[in-house]
């Protein structure tokens, strides 16, 4: 594999997470007390109709295989993408970035307990600190109810994550995402219904904030696949927390929110032991011909113990 082929899925990468971050700015932007559940359909509707052109890569004639496994998760997404908007609307853009990343310490957890797999002392190293590190960042004194949400929100990418293993093989990560999405839009629905009728007004501008969203989230989603069918995963892993850092660099510039030492302590416990996994991996390792592209494949496939 030669150098050129890294550096450009490393690139793909890091412009990836710069969109994932524009996604979350989207939502940021929102204003206080807009509905929520009202973005949170427009955004899973609009998505959809981003994948018709995509079609061809869902498998038509097996289009509902896997159907129970696939319901589960789009409901977790679901309920993953409201926690998120709680977090991203209460919490400086770097802090609720920083919490998502307790998804693979998760993944790493939970893989013990449903997989029977064993964590090398890098791995429980990496899962002490990263919890640590989170408690550092959101401080007992500033615990509340966006920070619930922040971890709520990783749970859910997490278990997403170790779900993606009992999926149908050989699924396309398209027909995955027109699933997931597909499958979530009653549920979406009603409560968005609800929320109408417990008095929320129509914002229109909602619309243009949930296609912005979606659209920056289906490029991150299109970047990451394009990078992993370059190189192996654990080839380019650290350029997958890149999105930290463009997290701290747009909260700085765009909402003035200047990040703490204990904010800069406690990433470094959580995404440093990260780091070293996936740089152990990339040294231990042969190609494993795996293609993650959504979030929840991401860290299925980048924190393998």
């Amino acid at each position: 594999m030669s150098g050129k082929t890294v550096n450009s899925a490393i690139l793909l990468l890091v412009l990836g997470n710069a969109m994932a971050l524009i996604s979350d700015v989207f939502i940021k932007l929102m204003e206080p007390g807009a509905p929520i559940f009202q973005f949170a359909f427009l955004r899973c509707l609009i998505t959809l109709v981003f994948l018709v052109p995509l079609a061809r890569k869902i498998d038509l004639n097996n289009l509902f295989a896997g159907i129970k496994v696939h319901a589960v998760r789009a409901h977790i997404h679901l309920a993953g993408l409201l926690c998120m908007i709680v977090a991203l609307s209460n919490l400086p853009l770097a802090t609720a970035n920083a919490v998502f990343y307790a998804a693979p310490i998760l993944v790493m957890v939970f893989s013990v307990f449903f997989f029977r797999e064993s964590l090398t002392p890098l791995s429980v190293f990496a899962v002490f600190s990263g919890f640590a590190g989170i408690i550092v960042i959101l401080r007992p004194v500033e615990f509340n109810w966006a920070a619930i949400a922040a971890l709520g929100s990783a749970l859910t990418l997490a278990i997403n994550a170790v779900m993606v293993r009992k999926l149908p093989k050989g699924q396309t990560t398209v027909h995955k995402l027109f699933l997931n999405y597909l499958l979530v839009i009653p549920a979406s629905a009603l409560l968005a219904i609800w929320e109408w009728q417990q008095g929320a007004t129509w914002h229109p501008e909602i619309l243009l904030t949930a296609a912005g969203s979606a659209l920056f989230i289906l490029g991150y989603n299109i970047t990451v696949l394009l990078a992993y069918r370059q190189v192996d995963a654990n080839q380019v892993t650290s350029a997958e927390y890149t999105g930290l850092i463009w997290a701290v660099g747009i909260g700085w510039i765009w909402f003035n929110e200047v990040p703490d030492w204990w904010f800069l302590v406690g990433s470094m416990m959580v995404v440093v032991p990260l780091v070293l996994i996936g740089l152990n991996q990339r040294r231990k390792s042969p190609a494993r011909g795996f293609n993650p592209a959504t979030r929840e494949e991401r860290q299925a496939a980048t924190t393998e113990v």
